[in-house]
């Protein structure tokens, strides 16, 4: 079974980021602002952002569905 680090929901012009796993919390803490915004403990991404932003994600090695 994989492990999921990001689930990524949402549509439209916001995504959000929810970091599922302690790797992912510590990617989120080392490489996002600590300013970006949040909802709840989800990060919240525009659309125009995600795809850099997840596959910088996935390219550490976490895994998003």
């Amino acid at each position: 079974m994989t492990r999921i680090d990001f689930e990524i929901a949402g549509g439209g012009t916001v995504y959000r980021l929810p970091p599922l796993t302690r790797a992912a919390r510590t990617w989120v803490a080392e490489h996002l602002p600590v300013d970006a915004m949040r909802l709840g403990h989800a990060v919240a991404v525009e659309w125009r952002y995600l795809g850099d932003i997840g596959g910088g994600a996935i390219g550490a090695g976490l895994v998003a569905r």
